[in-house]
């Protein structure tokens, strides 16, 4: 009789081992599919921020040859405006010049 009890007290045991063991697989598969999930994820990510580490590189490049075009525009601008200035006096002797000559007439 306690031969049985005990074997009962085994099988019992060896089903709960099972179940636990099944459920453990089942568990270990899910987070093996969710690492792949994450690795994937990881991947995109890692490759998007790539991308955009490169759009940010030429983003870059294209704001100092816009800086450099500015800075060469206001230069230009700039002697463009002494260049008019010299050519506003220059016009207004002219017209001084001019009134004195029609004055002495």
């Amino acid at each position: 009789m306690h031969v049985m009890d005990l074997q009962r007290d085994a099988n019992r045991q060896i089903s709960d081992l099972k179940f636990k063991l099944a459920k453990s697989e089942q568990e270990i598969t899910a987070l093996e599919q969710n690492v792949i999930r994450l690795e994937s994820q990881v991947s995109r990510y890692k490759s998007a921020a790539e991308n955009a580490e490169k759009i940010e590189d030429e983003l870059k490049a294209e704001k100092r040859k816009l800086q450099r075009e500015l800075r060469c525009a206001l230069d230009k601008t700039e002697e463009l405006e002494v260049s008019n200035g010299h050519l506003v006096k220059r016009l207004e002797k002219m017209k001084a010049n001019r009134s004195a000559l029609l004055s002495q007439q």
